[in-house]
């Protein structure tokens, strides 16, 4: 991190702990300093609730009693479904709450503040909730409470029914404002604990209206609370409805381009102005990135480097920095699903951060622009700041065998500059450091040019690499 804080607003870089996989909250504390060395200043934490009796972390059965595993006093006797608890803080208990707030200041003392998953959009289908309130859920034709489901969109004939889960009803009827308020406490149980953001869940999934009701009650407690909408792979218009909601940010697609066609430009354009977006390289819900790419140190550099520099914010999950293959389940990680490390890029994910934190142009949803042709080999996006005038120009190659070159001259005419008003910002990588030898500190992708004048006239691109510059006009 800077030793001196930037004094524009910054773009949340958000460490994703996922809870079962460091079991007790205690563990989750002792991940705290190596998280703020890396530069985070937000720790997101998926559902932590007791769950239903499919034991997933998003099939909530008990929003105020804590999963069992995530307990210190169970000594590692974990019901790995998290299906009952009920011989523990029946109540919903003080202990719980205690570990709880102990995390969340620990977490701010270390300068980090911490977001929890909000799921609203429904239940486990054993939740206490469907009993004593049936008029909050859809039900089907039969009566049955309504479980959620969602369609393959390469095969329609794909159906997937999460028959965990029931599906609460937010239509305008006269029992949606006893939700509301019961999230609405929920809401503001936690917050009294200390946790300073919510990313909700599928929250598209809402009629804005009612998350504008959630967001304005609980600023009302705690002005600063900052809320995180997930929309991905949400109709457009879906996402639309969201506008008068007050989300702080939005999570953005920019995993899935392909650095050639003109969607993810198109949907940073259309939504910028309803909130600033966060790009990742992997998240709980994918494949690991060290996985996909056998191993290979630079993919998920890449990635890291390309999600932090295209939108306000960038997130990555726990155990990305140390290449971890096994990906994060919602019913099965434990804590023995530690891994060895197939390599170790801390260092560069901190370097990585701190030029984030001290570029403002980097921190703002500004306009953004491909300044390249589509056929070209090289990637290029220009971004301007809406508050300062600042700009940034990303060079990427994202080819994986061939480098690239750029014209200088032509990247100067592009951010409007003369040549000594170029700087290049990309973060050192420290190769051998980080991989067991000992060679000179070099870019992302093996180029030494970064800190040098730069007197030629064409910028070396090595294969899978990004090279990032600003002018300050």
């Amino acid at each position: 991190m800077p030793s001196n804080q930037p004094s524009f607003p910054q773009g949340p870089r958000i460490y994703n702990l996922f809870p079962t996989l460091l079991g007790p909250i205690e563990h989750w504390t002792e991940r705290l300093p190596e998280i703020a060395r890396m530069g985070f200043d937000w720790v997101f934490v998926n559902p932590f609730h007791l769950p239903g009796e499919s034991g997933s972390l998003y099939a909530v059965k008990d929003y105020y009693r804590l999963h069992p595993a995530l307990r210190g006093d169970n000594n590692g006797n974990d019901d790995s479904n998290g299906n009952d608890g009920s011989n523990r803080n029946d109540d919903g208990d003080g202990d719980d709450d205690e570990r709880l707030k102990a995390f969340t200041k620990a977490a701010s003392d270390a300068g980090i503040a911490v977001m929890m998953d909000l799921v609203v959009n429904h239940t486990a289908i054993d939740s206490d909730l469907v009993t004593e309130h049936p008029d909050w859920y859809i039900h089907d034709d039969d009566g049955s409470v309504h479980s959620p489901s969602a369609t393959d969109l390469d095969d329609p004939e794909i159906v997937t029914v999460w028959e965990d889960l029931a599906q609460l009803d937010y239509s305008e009827r006269p029992e949606r404002e006893a939700m509301i308020d019961f999230f609405s406490e929920v809401i503001g149980h936690y917050t009294a604990l200390g946790f300073r953001g919510f990313r909700c869940d599928a929250a598209y999934q809402l009629p804005g209206k009612v998350w504008q009701v959630l967001i304005e009650r609980a600023r009302e407690a705690a002005p600063e609370t900052r809320f995180f909408a997930e929309t991905l792979g949400a109709p457009p218009d879906d996402i639309e409805q969201l506008r008068p909601a007050g989300f702080d940010y939005l999570f953005n697609s920019a995993k899935w381009w392909d650095f050639r066609g003109d969607w993810l430009l198109d949907q940073y354009q259309r939504f910028r102005d309803l909130a600033p977006s966060i790009a990742f390289p992997e998240s709980h819900d994918t494949t690991r990135l060290a996985e996909d790419a056998d191993g290979d140190s630079r993919e998920s550099r890449f990635w890291y480097l390309f999600a932090a520099v295209f939108s306000t914010g960038v997130m990555m999950p726990i155990g990305y920095e140390l290449g971890f293959r096994r990906g994060l389940h919602v019913v099965e990680t434990r804590p023995q699903h530690w891994e060895e490390p197939s390599f170790d890029i801390r260092d560069f994910i901190g370097r990585v951060n701190s030029m984030k934190a001290e570029t403002q142009v980097l921190n703002e949803e500004g306009a953004q622009e491909r300044f390249t042709a589509v056929d070209e080999p090289v990637v290029g996006l220009l971004r301007r700041s809406p508050r300062q005038a600042q700009h940034s120009a990303v060079l990427i190659n994202p080819d994986p065998e061939e480098a690239q070159e750029y014209s200088r001259d032509r990247l100067t005419d592009v951010l409007d500059c003369a040549a000594d008003q170029l700087q290049e910002i990309t973060p050192a990588f420290n190769d051998g450091a980080e991989n067991g030898a000992n060679h000179k500190a070099d870019n992302p992708a093996g180029d030494d040019s970064v800190g040098d004048s730069m007197p030629t006239s064409a910028i070396h691109l090595p294969p899978r690499s990004l090279r990032i510059f600003i002018a300050n006009h």
